[in-house]
C-alpha cells in the first residue's frame, strides 16, 4: 500500500523567506521517503531592519504578510495537509516581531513559531544525515544563515555539540560582528573538534548550494579548502555589480555569498577541515522531518 501526502515547511530568515513542498511517501515495510516537491525563495532580508534597527520596517512587514498569503495560496494548491512555519534570528531580535507574527495570523491564517537559535540547531541536526554522510567519520556541520550560523559536530553518526552563533551573512555585511564573536566561535570549534584525526565539513545554507553548483562537482564529492579560497578570492576581484552581470548572481545573493564563505572557510580552517560536502538540506528540510515524526509520535500514543 502507497501512500504519498504533501508536507510543507516555511522557514523565515534574516536574509530570505521560504517555501519548502515535500512529499511524504510511505509504503509498508519500507522507511519512509522524504522527496522535495516545489521551493519558492523571496528575499525579504529582514536583518538589514532588525540588525540595524531593532525592528521590522513598514514595508517589510507588509512584503511578509503579502509572502505569507501567497504561500497559503500555493499550499493549498498543491493540497498541502500540514504545514509549519519558522522564524528564525531576524525575527527573535526585532522588537515587533511578535506585532508581525499577529498580523500574519490575522491576515493570512499563519501561525508562525519564532525559534531560539539553540532549537534551531537541533531542529537542523535531527535531519536525517546519514544518508549523506559516511557513520565511521567526524564532520562539523555548518549551517550559514543571515542572522546567524548553527555548528554541529557529528561523530559517528551521533551529534556530539551543537551551538548557535550570531555570526551571519547580513549580519557581517553590515559590520554587526564584533572580534569577540568571532574569537568564541573559533574556541568553540577548536575545542569540539581537537579530539578527532580527520574532519570534514558540512555545509548548508544557499551560498554554499550556489558555490556547490558553480564548481559542476557531482553531488557526494565534496569542493576542496583550496577550491574555496579561489573562488572567494575571485569574488572578491569583482564588483557587486560585476558578480551579477558576469558571474551570473541574483542581487541577493551577490552581496551575502564573500561573507558565507568567509564563515565556511574560518570553520574548515579551525577544524582543520580539508574538505566540504555540501548535501542541499537546511532549516526547511529539518521542519518537514519534525512535522512527519510529531504526527508519527502522536498518532501511537
Amino acid at each position: 500500500m502507497l501512500s504519498i501526502k504533501k508536507y510543507a515547511a516555511i522557514d523565515i530568515g534574516s536574509n530570505a523567506v521560504r517555501l519548502l513542498i515535500s512529499n511524504i511517501i510511505e509504503q509498508k515495510g519500507k522507511p519512509v521517503q522524504f522527496k522535495k516537491n516545489s521551493l519558492v525563495r523571496v528575499p525579504i532580508r529582514l536583518g538589514s531592519d532588525v540588525f540595524i534597527t531593532n525592528k521590522i520596517s513598514k514595508e517589510n512587514t507588509q512584503r511578509i504578510i503579502d509572502t505569507m498569503l501567497a504561500f497559503k495560496l500555493l499550499m493549498k494548491s498543491h493540497k498541502v495537509v500540514k504545514y509549519k512555519a519558522c522564524a528564525t534570528s531576524a525575527m527573535r531580535e526585532s522588537v515587533n516581531g511578535k506585532q508581525v507574527v499577529n498580523l500574519v495570523l490575522e491576515s493570512s491564517g499563519i501561525s508562525i513559531d519564532i525559534i531560539e537559535g539553540e532549537e534551531e540547531a537541533a531542529i537542523i541536526a535531527a535531519t536525517d544525515l546519514n544518508s549523506y554522510i559516511d557513520p565511521s567519520k567526524t564532520y562539523l556541520y555548518v549551517d550559514v544563515g543571515g542572522g546567524s550560523t548553527e555548528f554541529t559536530v557529528i561523530h559517528e553518526g551521533n551529534s556530539v555539540a551543537s551551538k548557535s552563533f550570531k555570526i551571519g551573512t547580513v549580519r557581517l555585511l553590515n559590520d554587526m560582528v564584533s572580534k569577540e564573536a568571532w574569537q568564541e566561535l573559533e574556541q568553540w570549534i577548536k575545542q569540539y573538534c581537537k579530539g578527532y584525526d580527520k574532519i570534514s565539513v558540512l555545509g548548508s545554507g544557499g551560498n554554499i548550494n550556489k558555490i556547490f553548483k558553480v564548481s559542476g562537482k557531482a553531488l557526494g564529492k565534496p569542493l576542496t579548502y583550496f577550491y574555496l579560497t579561489s573562488y572567494y578570492n575571485l569574488l572578491q576581484s569583482y564588483s557587486y555589480e560585476e558578480r551579477i552581470t558576469e558571474l551570473d548572481l541574483n542581487q541577493d545573493r551577490a552581496d551575502v555569498i564573500i561573507p558565507a564563505m568567509r564563515i565556511y572557510l574560518s570553520a574548515m580552517k579551525w577544524s582543520g577541515a580539508k574538505n566540504i560536502f555540501v548535501p542541499k538540506i537546511g532549516l526547511a528540510d529539518g521542519i518537514i522531518k519534525s512535522i512527519y515524526y510529531d504526527t508519527v509520535s502522536s498518532n501511537t500514543q
